[in-house]
């Protein structure tokens, strides 16, 4: 069990935003930090997982706050979900004046952001991320969204928590898969932001396994890079499409799997499969990509990759959201730093294409 005790001073990133500045503090003890902020009337929501690894140093809230646990998982994140949520708020007395504080990964956030957005036209929620995706990612960026019956993230709006408060103590608890699922959602900000990032995290990768100061600097500059983004395109009208990149691919591996892939490994993948993609319709050089796939298998590690029907899956990819007609929308690149979005007409020799590259992770990991 991690011992979360107070230790040095947090390092502060402010982050513009519609609602106003809202802060990311990196601290060594965000209990620490939180005893002077928590004020009465404010609640706790926190993933159960995390409460059962921490329930000790939770119970100096229990005196004074409420605590409500959340059960993992997609359904957290549900309509239904938030308007039970919205209910026991209630039922507690919870005010307009008062705040929410969700303690978990993104499943937690979503719901939270969501719930806080709608109630009373607005409440402040404070966010500290559990998981090093949520750390990574998805902590900034102002975006709240829920699943409504079978459709995933079809309700949201932007709405971004006044704090953040990020501990590295948390990944104390995280499997190998999940923290090479948060450093494979990260490495699209490093590709993203041009080779010199795309080296950085090439040279650190490896260090993140046995040190957080490593974990610590990739998940600085993935969120320095972020950030410059989403301070030109918080609504997601523009420039901010390229960290779309490696994801219409990822999420259609999720999909097809079941979620036996974890989001950020899928996307890892996904960034490959952009790639081969790049190279085939002539936009990106053979040397980059193959370059960018040693990286990128060392994310995959041990992932065990199944043998995938390639009809099914370009199905799935035909069915995403970004897509106009019969058309692909993809974010493709012409090199590390130069991400785009291009339409691509799934044609016999792109499904060849794409048979080819899954073929290759299968036989590659098994």
């Amino acid at each position: 069990m991690v011992d979360l005790l107070p230790s040095n001073e947090p390092i502060f990133m402010n982050i513009k935003s519609y609602k106003g500045n809202y802060h990311i503090h990196f601290t060594d003890c965000f209990l620490s930090s939180l005893k002077s902020e928590a004020k009465t009337g404010d609640i706790f929501l926190i993933d159960e997982n995390v409460l059962h690894l921490y329930r000790k140093q939770f119970s100096y809230y229990e005196k004074s706050n409420t605590i409500i646990c959340l059960p993992s998982g997609e359904k957290t994140k549900s309509f239904d979900a938030a308007r039970k949520l919205i209910l026991d708020l209630m039922e507690l007395g919870f005010k307009r004046n008062h705040r929410l504080i969700a303690v978990g990964g993104g499943i937690v956030q979503d719901a939270v952001a969501f719930v806080a957005s709608i109630l009373f036209r607005g409440v402040e929620w404070i966010f500290v991320p559990t998981t090093l995706l949520a750390q990574g990612d998805s902590c900034i960026g102002s975006k709240t969204s829920v699943n409504f019956d079978n459709y995933k993230n079809l309700l949201g709006g932007f709405y971004p928590p006044s704090n953040i408060y990020i501990d590295a103590a948390f990944l104390d608890t995280l499997s190998d898969h999940e923290i090479r699922s948060g450093l494979g959602e990260m490495l699209h900000f490093f590709m993203i932001g041009g080779r010199s990032d795309f080296e950085l995290f090439r040279d650190t990768f490896h260090h993140c396994f046995d040190d957080k100061n490593a974990i610590k600097k990739l998940t600085e500059r993935s969120l320095e890079i972020k950030k410059e983004m989403i301070e030109r395109d918080e609504f997601d009208e523009g420039p901010r499409k390229v960290f779309n990149y490696g994801h219409t691919f990822g999420h259609a591996l999720e999909g097809i799997t079941n979620y036996q892939i974890p989001h950020g490994i899928a996307v890892s993948y996904g960034m490959d499969m952009a790639n081969k993609v790049s190279v085939y319709l002539g936009l990106l050089e053979e040397n980059i990509a193959l370059e960018s796939r040693k990286l990128l298998s060392q994310v995959w590690g041990n992932t065990v990759f199944p043998k995938i029907d390639t009809k099914e899956y370009l199905n799935l990819l035909s069915k995403d959201k970004k897509n106009v007609g019969s058309k692909l929308n993809l974010i493709l690149t012409s090199g590390w730093g130069n991400m785009f979005m291009q339409e691509v007409i799934p044609d016999e020799g792109f499904s060849e294409l794409v048979n080819q590259i899954l073929n290759f992770y299968y036989s590659n990991n098994n």
